[in-house]
């Protein structure tokens, strides 16, 4: 078992060692050296390169992608768990037809709304604008039915009738009890969803054409492209695929606690 999980974890992790390897040399020795081991390395002069590349173009995608993900993340987090208890706790006409119809949104795939989406925001003016990347991000299907799921078992009825009895109203319920109770599941839905907008491809590619609005995925590829112009640019590609994957580990090591301490919260003493 033990040689079985560090096959697994060495087929995981040699990509990720091989993209630090390759960050540290020159576009020369990427192919005239040992993938696998460090020749005469300068990070720090190759990440100088690539930020300040093209006036700074670099940061540029940073802060998009911080916005997209970030913004968009947070506000699909909100939306889920109101959403998702909604679902849960409140009893109402067409209650499992609006759950089925959430369903039917986590089964399509991304790539086959983007036309509809663009299609539709080209219409509202809206294409290549910061909104068209960040709309689309703020909607996660997978969140409200996780979030539902959650809720049914983490916010006890008789706290929500306790709440009502002491006189707060559903707002406050909601921001200072339930989102509280159900932290471990919207630390999940916020994870999946930052991940999911900072990797996201497609749609960044369909509603943007002005480069200064990319994130990083995409604006990467456009120096994979040109790289058979401009050589150097292969290597500063490699570099910022490596400088893009520090914001998504941070994300999950700070987060990863509240996993922990919150998978206790909401239980009731019986």
């Amino acid at each position: 078992m033990i040689l079985a999980l560090a096959a697994a974890a060495g087929y995981f992790l040699l990509p990720v060692y091989w993209l630090v390897v390759a960050a540290t040399k020159t576009t020369g020795k990427l192919y005239g050296s040992n993938g696998l081991w460090f020749d005469s390395p300068q990070l720090l002069e190759n990440v100088g390169k690539i930020l300040t590349h093209d006036d700074h173009i670099y940061l540029q995608w940073v802060l998009n992608s911080l916005l997209y993900a970030g913004v968009g993340a947070l506000l699909a987090t909100v939306l889920a768990a109101a959403a998702g208890f909604a679902l849960a706790k409140y009893r109402f006409r067409g209650r499992e037809a609006v759950f089925r119809s959430v369903l039917a949104g986590v089964l399509l795939p991304h790539t086959a709304l983007a036309l509809p989406l663009y299609l539709l925001f080209n219409q509202l003016g809206l294409t290549n604008t910061y909104w068209a990347v960040l709309i689309p991000g703020v909607v996660s299907p997978f969140g409200v039915y996780l979030c539902r799921i959650y809720a049914e078992s983490a916010v006890d009825d008789t706290l929500l009738e306790a709440a009502r009895v002491d006189g707060a109203r559903e707002g406050r319920i909601f921001f200072q009890l339930v989102l509280r109770l159900m932290s471990p599941a919207l630390v999940t839905v916020f994870l999946f969803q930052f991940v999911g907008i900072w990797n996201n491809y497609f749609l960044p590619l369909v509603m943007l054409s002005d480069d200064r609005k990319y994130p990083i995925t995409l604006g990467l590829t456009t120096w994979q492209t040109a790289a058979e112009r401009l050589p150097e640019l292969l290597q500063y590609t490699i570099g910022g695929a490596f400088l893009s994957v520090i914001p998504l580990a941070a994300a999950m090591l700070v987060l990863q606690r509240y996993w922990r301490t919150g998978l206790t919260e909401g239980s009731v003493k019986g």
